[in-house]
């Protein structure tokens, strides 16, 4: 009995110091990339707000007010801010390590803590600068108030497992290949048709709709839509499927970020 509380105590201390750990390179991220003059650390949110405001005006003033009977503005919110999210986790991944490399000589720093920390921040990044535009957009008119603030927050969640999945699974691949490196900018446009960001899987014609159920972006978005606007939209998901293959990436990306740390040369 003894023996089993003091195991637990040195899990707890080890999760602890590992969250401890995630904190401090959060900050230090933050640092590094926004300094601390003019607004510092708000830019975090201020980037991906110009990202989704000036798409979502766009958008707003060149199409129709209703696409398919669904608001455009919404349509646009709901899509570009969980692809904000994937796109910047994607870019964020890419050799991470390399860029990180002074902080591996740490023992406490595992090559998980980095990526899971630079996740962190954009993913939260993405969902507070959603947030910002959402608001104004409704006090302007232009949106209307969730009809399931359950889903909304299941679709995000989604969204946030399959951007940190991708993200696990990138850097130690992007380590290895430069090729892959280089072409990760233009991979991550090509996918956008299967993002499901700008469309939903109940516009196309169902001969084609398992293209867009078989990626985890469209399905989440997909909630997203059905927290926003209702059944009226009719989403197309497969919770179980989503539950599944983010599991899977999940596991895949923890296994090839943590084998990856002894086939790392810093100079």
């Amino acid at each position: 009995m003894k023996n089993g509380l003091e195991n637990n105590k040195d899990l707890r201390s080890c999760f602890e110091k590992q969250i401890s750990v995630i904190k401090a390179l959060i900050i230090r991220e933050m640092y590094t990339r926004f300094g601390r003059e003019n607004i510092g650390f708000l830019w975090f949110i201020g980037e991906p707000i110009l990202f989704c405001l000036g798409v979502t005006i766009v958008w707003t003033a060149i199409r129709a007010p209703y696409e398919n009977g669904l608001p455009t503005t919404a349509i646009v919110l709901t899509g570009y801010v969980p692809l904000t999210m994937w796109r910047h986790c994607l870019s964020r991944a890419v050799v991470a390590f390399t860029a990180n490399g002074s902080l591996m000589y740490h023992k406490q720093v595992t090559t998980l803590d980095i990526i899971i920390s630079r996740m962190m921040l954009e993913i939260f990044g993405s969902i507070g600068a959603g947030l910002i535009v959402y608001i104004g957009a409704y006090f302007l008119g232009y949106i209307s108030l969730p009809l399931d603030y359950g889903m909304i927050v299941v679709g995000l969640l989604f969204q946030a497992i399959f951007a940190t999945s991708t993200g696990l699974i990138l850097a130690p691949l992007t380590e290895k290949s430069e090729l892959l490196e280089k072409s990760m900018s233009i991979l991550s446009y090509l996918s956008l048709p299967l993002s499901g960001a700008f469309i939903m899987v109940d516009w196309i014609s169902p001969k084609y709709r398992w293209i867009l159920m078989s990626s985890p972006s469209s399905e989440a978005i997909e909630m997203l839509r059905e927290g926003q606007f209702g059944y009226h939209a009719h989403p197309h998901y497969n919770m179980v499927y989503t539950i599944w293959i983010n599991f899977l990436l999940i596991l895949l990306g923890i296994h090839l970020t943590m084998t990856i740390r002894n086939k790392l040369k810093f100079e």
